[in-house]
């Protein structure tokens, strides 16, 4: 983890051996691998708490044990698991995912109902994209069950609201939103991604086989946590998911990371629901989420507006003379008017062209009848004799 890009491990070696004889770390087991597993003496212990930071949680102390004629016992606390973490941490921050002080051991997450779920590894790696991921590691010998049960108890954990908000502040609350309400927000940071912070299941040991297999149960067991659900009162046409109430769950393997050239930073990671195997970034990202919701949303507001729009002009008269649509302007009048509505057969310059005969008559008979008027008044006053009698 500290020298990432040495091509052997001399110095650690060196460094350990050094540090052994100072009496500060000493030899717990050798695993079956062949490899020695080394962890801190007290002297060690309280060293370390003094040199690393406050904010880093240091592992409980390893106590060596003894047998009754004072030989040491090979420990069996820190084993093959112990080791596969450790190498879990080291090349995920040798592919730069963090540095050595972003990861943490055995957090604990405590459950209402009486159980504590602890995490193998917590990693903080805003800078390469991850502000937190929950890393459980497993050599292929736990049931499948208790893998989904790990992923159902940090669901519940997620789920926890936090201190004195209470669940009647976030009910009815949707989306991100409610992470407002949720104890997780006050402990670990944003994830960026919709959903809640991400979990890793890194598999290590027995077969190839065996692994995939362990991963394909656990997808189809898990699947109720990491899936997501419809959106609420989602239209035809949207296939996007919403994952913000979600578990997202990654799995990787040891040996396949080994494999890559780029190690960790390869595409060696699998989102739980998806067949293809991806960078870690990528696998995280949700491109079938918010942000497919919002261009499908749009498709089908224009859709609906096409649809209403055709249905309307399918509605629209015809003028019985020329076959022309309506205007606007004329088909709103013609609403608006209830005279109008059953003997408006014609649009409006049909409608102008019609009227315009009968109105040039109807003035014309109005002038001609004015004139005989006036003609006739003009007459009875020239009839009309000296103070007004006729003559």
């Amino acid at each position: 983890m500290l020298r990432p890009g040495d091509a052997h491990n001399r110095i650690t070696r060196d460094t350990l051996n050094a540090l052994k004889g100072d009496g500060k770390v000493r030899v717990e087991t050798r695993l079956e691998s062949g490899h020695q597993l080394w962890v801190l003496t007290g002297r060690g212990h309280k060293e370390a708490r003094q040199l690393l930071p406050k904010n880093v949680r240091l592992s409980a102390l390893c106590k060596p044990q003894y047998t009754a004629d004072r030989e040491l016992v090979a420990g069996d606390g820190y084993d093959e698991h112990a080791a596969a973490v450790t190498s879990t941490a080291a090349v995920l921050t040798g592919a730069g995912f963090g540095t050595p002080l972003s990861w943490q051991t055995e957090i604990g997450h405590k459950l209402p109902y009486g159980y504590t779920q602890y995490a193998d590894l917590t990693m903080r790696a805003p800078d390469a994209g991850v502000p937190a991921m929950l890393l459980e590691v497993d050599r292929v010998n736990e049931p499948v069950d208790d893998l989904v049960a790990k992923v159902r108890r940090y669901t519940d954990w997620f789920e926890l609201p936090a201190a004195k908000t209470g669940v009647n502040k976030a009910r009815g609350v949707r989306g991100a939103e409610v992470h407002a309400f949720r104890l997780w927000s006050r402990i670990y940071p944003a994830t960026g991604q919709e959903g809640y912070v991400p979990i890793a299941f890194v598999f290590t040991g027995k077969t190839k086989a065996q692994r995939e297999s362990r991963i394909l149960r656990l997808e189809q067991a898990a699947r109720s946590y990491f899936a997501g659900t419809a959106y609420p009162g989602r239209a035809a046409g949207i296939t996007a998911v919403d994952y913000h109430q979600a578990v997202p769950v990654v799995v990787t393997e040891l040996e396949r990371i080994t494999a890559d050239p780029a190690g960790a930073r390869g595409a060696v990671w699998r989102r739980l629901g998806r067949d293809q195997w991806q960078t870690l970034r990528e696998a995280l990202d949700n491109p079938d989420g918010d942000r497919l919701h919002a261009v499908q949303r749009e498709q089908a507001r224009r859709r609906k507006a096409e649809r209403e729009a055709a249905e309307r002009e399918a509605q629209r008269p015809e003028c019985a003379r020329c076959g022309a649509r309506f205007t606007d302007d004329r088909w709103q009048s013609i609403r608006q008017h209830s005279w109008l509505r059953e003997g408006a057969k014609l649009c409006g310059p049909c409608e102008q062209e019609e009227s315009d005969p009968a109105e040039a008559e109807h003035l014309a008979r109005r002038e001609v009848e004015g004139t005989a008027a006036r003609e006739a008044a003009e007459a009875e006053a020239r009839n009309r004799g000296l103070f007004g009698r006729r003559r």
